[in-house]
């Protein structure tokens, strides 16, 4: 019975928590506007994770979601496992961690895709507004029509604000936002004062910008080669203790074992320091990403 009760309450705790933090209700409390703005800002930084992901159409709510149905069945099963709540909400914790990191893996696939694809397409456009002497918007929508297809979206939405308003300031707002990326922005900042401004010196600025786009995709892919073994090794810290304790509910009277106090403590421990050594390799593995400069 405690441990329904301890359930219920941390079920209420999670909804009050998803309400205020997703959808701007505080029911318990005076309104503040700190935590709104707190709470805003969050909810864009996440969307825009969502977009460098390619999913710009998944509402950070529905990503929310998502996350608590796991947390639930991640919860259910380790409960049948251990038999106890506290291991259970542990492994329901971790289970929900799984579209983080799932999408964090997607978007670092679409970064890198976008990042190998930019030195390419700089070069067609200051082909185009050079040689062939189209417009620096009409460049850069004849070279969007051909980047992969996790950016055309981005450059089809670019484009058509450009049909409407004929605002090139606007519709590199548009494209900035939707590509959401670095190398992205240094682009479009660049083309939009050579629109604006004019000049003749457009083509040693994008030679400039490609050789410095190859260079930082030549040290990362560099990096990413040598961690390649490591985090071959990094996925033993899952499967290898997870096959142990299976093995362990098998022989004997095992699943008893694990249902005494004792046992509920060091699955607890165990779970502990698995999840720990997992969350830490990632975090010294992890490259540093590079930073937007030109965002509003």
């Amino acid at each position: 019975m405690g441990g329904l009760i301890i359930a219920v309450v941390g079920g209420y705790g999670v909804y009050l928590l998803y309400t205020a933090l997703v959808l701007d209700w505080h029911g318990l409390g005076p309104r503040s506007e700190g935590v709104v703005d707190v709470a805003s800002t969050w909810r864009h930084r996440g969307q825009q994770w969502l977009t460098q992901a390619g999913l710009e159409d998944v509402r950070t709510a529905e990503f929310a979601a998502v996350m608590g149905v796991l947390f639930v069945g991640g919860a259910a099963v380790a409960f049948v496992l251990f038999g106890s709540l506290v291991p259970a909400l542990v492994v329901g914790g971790f289970a929900a961690s799984y579209p983080v990191a799932s999408y964090r893996a997607r978007r670092q696939r679409t970064r890198r895709r976008a990042g190998e694809a930019w030195p390419r397409m700089i070069e067609e456009i200051a082909l185009l507004s050079g040689s062939l002497g189209r417009s620096v918007p009409q460049a850069l929508f004849e070279v969007g029509a051909g980047a992969p297809a996790e950016m055309r979206p981005a450059f089809a939405a670019a484009q058509r604000e450009w049909l409407i308003s004929t605002d090139f300031a606007r519709t590199i707002a548009v494209l900035k936002s939707r590509l959401a990326d670095a190398t992205a922005d240094a682009t479009a900042e660049t083309l939009l004062v050579a629109h604006e401004v004019g000049g003749t010196d457009l083509d040693r600025r994008l030679a400039a910008l490609v050789e410095d786009r190859i260079a930082h995709l030549q040290g990362r892919k560099d990096a990413e080669a040598k961690q390649a073994g490591v985090r071959f090794a990094r996925r033993f810290v899952l499967f290898v203790p997870f096959g142990m304790a299976l093995a362990g509910l098998s022989i004997g009277e095992g699943r008893r074992a694990y249902e005494s106090t004792g046992g509920q403590v060091g699955v607890v421990a165990a779970l502990t320091m698995v999840i720990g050594c997992w969350i830490w390799s990632g975090r010294i593995m992890r490259l540093p990403e590079e930073e937007r400069v030109f965002v509003e």
